[in-house]
């Protein structure tokens, strides 16, 4: 039988890619389409214009189209994959009432439930009112519904972004249970939309209408209609399978089906993420995510801002390997490798703490760089930045395996950071463990391609055609010298830092007001 070719959409913060792979997991082809992530109309929001993530596939799609003609002709199939969390309000027709809140928004809603009365005594008395109450004033679905409430009252269906982009392919308000991650009545544990009195509605009231049909990963969403067809120069009636979020599409994409191996996303949000059929929480009230394969789980731990640390280090000191780059037509990261190098496992005692963003566990954290002496230079600030990437990374792990009970023997990598071999090999030495990475990074891709062509029927089972289509490029062994370093320093240093900063940020903030 023929190759046949699969159209993955993977729809990130920065940029959109249309990748076209063959069922052998071949990537043919590749258009990506970068715009601004986001505007902030106001200090700590940050909205995008939906239809720049449409328009962004149209294109992609006719580039694609135009660069290999004959297998974008011969697509069995078409699989959406997003970020995750960002948010869109559609009318009947699917056309957008106001920007998408997208997920690094920092707005906050008043909390709707347990505000008042015995139950907010009996949530102070447990410890746990600013939790909850800082998860609800997270949903921006309460902001909205709170502060534009007739906007509210027009919003015919609330959707992830792969909903909108699944409703604009094929004209139905369907999405997968996959994509279903972020602040809105999902019950983790049923995999479902939450019931009427589950703690997620009453954390988030969105009426059941609003929302959108969940179907199973593999599932049919629909087919191609005519004006779809006419914006994308896709064909009409073609395939469009449910997929699921782009962190679960690269767990998959990566090969990783059981908790014996884990994978580490360097990508806008750093993740460590592993695949069970057991439902655990890797940071209490933080539930394992669905996975992209039916019936289980993606437990994660999150590190917000993650390797956006390298867009940050490269706006801000490596304006000369970013130029040097675009003119050998490589990837930034290629050409910061020599920072990594010519510098030796540590930094020369420079340590960072990675938390340019806060996370659920520390709100009030800010990020850290100890250790400065004159020895420093822009080498070992770059190197500094990925150990302490990796050191946190490695943390997140740690917890997982305590709360998961179970030991990883390997590790995957993927994301546009692991295009760099140094990366890869400091993370190999920071973890102990081998680190795989497959011939394409486009990991998150190669998961909804796999997810698409089982879905059509080409593979049996998820298994069968991550054998088929999951290929290892390179294996970076753990170098025992670099370990020991590293080791001491994890143990010994990067664990104590927000302990010993922790009262610090607090004063901070409290001084500063920022962050909220």
């Amino acid at each position: 039988m023929a190759d046949q070719t699969l159209l993955a959409i993977d729809c990130g913060t920065q940029s959109l890619r249309a990748l076209l792979f063959s069922d052998k997991g071949a990537l043919i082809g590749r258009s990506q389409i970068e715009y601004t992530p986001y505007v902030s109309p106001q200090p700590g929001w940050a909205e995008q214009d939906p239809e720049i993530y449409w328009d962004s596939l149209c294109l992609a799609c006719k580039n694609l189209k135009e660069q290999h003609p004959a297998p974008f002709k011969s697509i069995a199939g078409i699989g959406v994959t997003s970020q995750r969390s960002t948010m869109i309000n559609v009318d009947a027709n699917g056309n957008p009432l106001r920007p998408a809140i997208i997920w690094l928004d920092q707005r906050k809603a008043a909390p709707p439930f347990g505000n008042k009365g015995l139950l907010s005594m009996g949530l102070k008395l447990a410890r746990v009112d600013g939790l909850v109450k800082g998860i609800q004033s997270q949903g921006k679905c309460n902001w909205i519904m709170q502060n534009q409430p007739q906007l509210w009252d027009k919003t015919r269906c609330y959707l992830q972004v792969s909903g909108f982009l699944n409703h604009r392919l094929t004209n139905r308000f369907l999405d997968s249970v996959a994509s279903q991650i972020g602040h809105l009545p999902f019950n983790y544990k049923t995999m479902a939309w939450a019931s009427k009195y589950d703690l997620p509605s009453l954390f988030f009231p969105i009426p059941r209408e609003k929302l959108p049909q969940l179907v199973n990963p593999g599932d049919p969403i629909g087919t191609i209609t005519p004006s779809a067809a006419k914006a994308t120069g896709l064909t009409q009636g073609t395939k469009v399978i449910a997929c699921g979020s782009d962190k679960g599409c690269e767990t998959l994409g990566a090969g990783v089906v059981d908790s014996s191996m884990v994978s580490l996303s360097f990508g806008t949000t750093a993740t460590v993420q592993t695949t069970t059929d057991k439902y655990y929480e890797p940071i209490r009230f933080m539930p394992p995510y669905p996975a992209p394969i039916p019936s289980r789980y993606n437990p994660e731990v999150e590190i917000f801002r993650g390797f956006w640390m390298i867009t940050w280090f490269k706006n801000e000191f490596a304006h000369q390997e970013v130029a040097e780059a675009k003119k050998l037509g490589i990837a930034a990261e290629e050409v910061l490798d020599r920072h990594l190098a010519t510098t030796d496992p540590g930094a020369m005692g420079l340590v960072v703490q990675p938390y340019w963003g806060p996370g659920l566990e520390h709100p009030c954290a800010k990020g850290a760089m100890i250790g400065f002496g004159d020895i420093h230079t822009k080498a070992h600030i770059y190197r500094a930045v990925i150990e302490g990437l990796g050191f946190a990374l490695k943390d997140g792990l740690d917890t997982m395996e305590k709360r998961g009970k179970f030991t990883a023997q390997r590790a995957a990598v993927s994301g546009g950071a692991s295009q760099s071999d140094e990366i890869c090999k400091i993370t190999a030495d920071i973890f102990n463990l081998p680190m795989v990475k497959g011939r394409t990074h486009e990991t998150s891709g190669l998961g909804a391609a796999i997810i698409t062509a089982t879905g059509l029927g080409i593979f049996p089972s998820i298994p069968k055609a991550i054998d088929a289509m999951v290929h290892e490029k390179t294996v970076f062994t753990p170098n025992p010298a670099n370990v020991e370093i590293y080791n001491n320093l994890y143990s010994r240093v990067y664990q104590r830092i927000f302990r010993a900063l922790e009262p610090l940020y607090t004063e901070i903030q409290e001084i500063t007001g920022y962050p909220e």
